[in-house]
């Protein structure tokens, strides 16, 4: 009886969730109506509620979670301070002369911007804006050029520092600590965002590599996909009427300010100097100071920043006390002990348990929001793949990478719908859909490189940590 409420909870949950009603409510409805239904039926202990009290008190008091406001201020005002106009600008005059040189350009801006903001749709819609016009006009078959803006939108997904990793860290530290207790290990020892970060830095970088590669193979075989010269993403400044600055004092003017803030944030917690909360502190200075020297600071728009940095963790951090709400519930009808002999008794052991989680992640990533899913799924899943020895860094580090090769994936990507609602009408969303395909088959091979290599996840953090 108790697996069977437990079943259903879950298949409830996401009924809610895809039929639109706010995420936080439908994990917290759910869980009362589940619990009541249960405490009814005489399934369900409803003393076990007492303990959402301090479970709530837990998820507020967390130090760590301190950095997801600040990281989100930083990522706010410098997507407000025009930094991505500039830099595409300068990168398109930089690489605009060679085949593919625009896609170059736009890849490298996606990765900048994804170390600076992290917000993926902003980072989407802005590139689709500024630099899918100029390639259109410079002669880039739309697909080509769509899927260069969409995929290179989406790596602040897993270019550190990112919002996302730092949410999904603190689900897997959460998970790696409940695996540790179920191996009668008492030892203490977490998964910091510091160690998420490095681990998905250098698959992150791989991406981008991956991606260059593969605009440069494509350029040089097709000639017809992306036409060398012509315009660049600078002349729009230069049509503009404005001086325009000598190269190199445009270059150092665009891509040295963020280049140390990156370097200030990342290093900070690299080094030791600076734990991640207080890393981005200085990234919200940082930022600060960004938007002054683009001369866009103000008092309206440090208004919209705070509001709109409100709004999105009032929406975390909701949906954190309503999925902390769920798992009490699910727990008390025994579903984690349920998941965890669903996944130990599968025929191939680990590897089998985690193809399936991966599987059920992507196709849950075409329908939910990432923090829905990490929320949601990552608790329950999570304990259970980390107790059969996974490594808890690797395992973030894939989900991350799996998730965002679900949110390019059609029809139903979140970054596609991004990219439409921006992109001229001539270009049909068809168009879009094979842009992205080869972009999606990098992503995989990425991911597959990884299962071969998890050592590019686990070196880095091992080696500055310890670990």
């Amino acid at each position: 009886m108790e697996a069977l409420f437990a079943i259903l909870m879950f298949l409830a949950v996401v009924a809610a969730l895809l039929s639109g009603f706010p995420v936080a409510f439908s994990l917290g409805g759910v869980a009362v109506l589940f619990a009541l239904l249960g405490g009814a039926f005489g399934v369900f202990d409803l003393d076990l509620l007492g303990a959402y009290p301090g479970r709530r008190y837990g998820i507020m008091s967390n130090d760590t979670r301190l950095a997801i406001p600040l990281f989100v201020f930083m990522g706010v005002i410098l997507e407000r301070s025009k930094i991505s106009e500039e830099l595409l600008e300068v990168m398109g005059e930089l690489f605009g002369s060679l085949r593919g040189g625009l896609g170059i350009a736009i890849c490298l801006v996606g990765a900048l911007l994804a170390a600076s903001t992290g917000i993926v749709g902003a980072t989407v819609v802005t590139m689709g804006l500024i630099s899918l016009p100029v390639m259109l006009r410079q002669g880039y078959r739309p697909s080509f050029a769509t899927g260069i803006v969409t995929a290179s939108g989406t790596l602040g997904q897993i270019i550190p520092p990112s919002n996302i990793l730092i949410i999904l860290c603190d689900q897997i530290s959460s998970a790696y600590q409940q695996a540790k207790l179920a191996r009668g290990d008492y030892s203490g020892g977490s998964v910091t965002v510091g160690d998420l970060f490095m681990g998905a830095l250098l698959p992150g970088l791989l991406l981008v590599s991956f991606y260059i590669l593969y605009i440069l193979v494509s350029a040089y075989l097709r000639p017809d996909l992306a036409p060398a010269g012509g315009a660049s993403l600078g002349d729009s400044a230069s049509r503009s009427g404005g001086a325009v600055p000598p190269r190199a004092g445009r270059v150092l003017r665009a891509l040295v300010p963020p280049l140390l803030l990156i370097l200030g944030v990342l290093g900070s917690i690299m080094i030791g100097a600076a734990t991640p909360t207080e890393a981005a502190s200085v990234g919200c200075m940082g930022g600060l100071a960004l938007a002054a020297w683009h001369k866009q600071l103000s008092r309206g728009m440090l208004r919209e920043v705070t509001t709109s940095t409100m709004r999105i963790n009032a929406m975390v951090f909701m949906i954190l006390i309503g999925a902390s709400l769920f798992s009490l519930v699910f727990r008390g009808y025994e579903g984690d002990a349920l998941v965890e002999g669903f996944l130990s008794n599968l025929p191939g052991g680990m590897w089998s348990a985690f193809f399936v989680v991966m599987l059920l992640i992507f196709v849950l990533g075409f329908f939910l929001d990432f923090f829905e899913i990490t929320f949601v799924v990552v608790p329950i899943v999570g304990p259970v793949l980390l107790a059969m020895g996974m490594d808890p860094i690797w395992l973030g580090v894939m989900i991350a990478l799996n998730l965002q090769t679900s949110f390019l994936t059609p029809p139903f990507g979140f970054a596609l719908f991004y990219l439409r609602g921006v992109c001229p009408d001539e270009i049909q969303t068809t168009e879009i859909y094979r842009g992205v395909v080869p972009f999606i088959a990098i992503q995989l091979l990425l991911l597959g490189v990884l299962v071969i290599f998890p050592e590019l996840a686990t070196w880095l953090p091992a080696v500055i940590y310890g670990d």
